[in-house]
């Protein structure tokens, strides 16, 4: 007998589908994801090609072997970004050269460290991918955050920001309580610019 395949997109369907109008409040439980930090501008920083080149084999050694060994399939979710900097406004004003990050794909509640650990080696020692050794399993605990869809350009999301920082949150007595989350629901590789599809997502705290 097939089991469904677990997608987190349709898991946490108010997560990963919020609207593209208005911001929106949102509970996120917890949840676990592979994860890989760097730092620099995402645009130009061969750091963070080395990242992408390490996750996507990693998450997908963890699916085949979560299929093969337990039989239970999943889809690979959505790249995720967290993003940070020393001063919140290289957000809005753009500079991505002073950005640190940690990309993120979702995992299912099942997917352990253990298993974790052998696709890591896998993908080390038989693809010959050296930055898989800094690709970890990740708990994030966000609760209570905003967030909104972005459809365009990457480099189009400050106005959003600069919305949400200093209009919205001021307005509803919020302040920041954890990174700046993104999540890229298109492929930028086959989608022009001006159709991509982001999640925008700030936790939040009550002042």
């Amino acid at each position: 007998m097939t089991t469904e395949k677990y997608d987190v997109k349709t898991a946490h369907k108010a997560l990963y589908a919020p609207s593209a109008q208005d911001f929106t409040v949102v509970d996120v439980p917890r949840m676990q994801y592979l994860a890989i930090d760097g730092h620099g501008n995402p645009n130009t920083s061969p750091e963070y090609a080395a990242a992408l080149e390490a996750l996507y084999p990693v998450a997908y050694s963890v699916k085949f072997t979560s299929k093969k060994q337990l039989g239970r399939d999943f889809v690979v979710g959505p790249l995720e970004g967290l993003w940070r900097a020393d001063d919140m406004m290289a957000f809005t004003t753009g500079d991505k050269d002073a950005w640190d990050w940690t990309l993120l794909i979702n995992q299912p509640d099942w997917i352990t460290t253990d298993l974790v650990t052998d696709a890591v080696t896998t993908v080390t020692t038989t693809k010959g991918v050296a930055a898989a050794q800094r690709v970890r399993l990740f708990t994030l605990d966000e609760g209570t955050c905003v967030q909104i869809l972005h459809i365009g350009a990457y480099d189009d999301e400050a106005p959003t920001l600069d919305r949400l920082h200093h209009e919205y949150l001021p307005a509803h007595g919020l302040t920041f309580a954890g990174d700046h989350h993104e999540i890229y629901l298109s492929d930028p590789r086959r989608t022009e610019p001006s159709k991509l599809r982001t999640v925008l997502r700030q936790p939040v705290r009550s002042h």
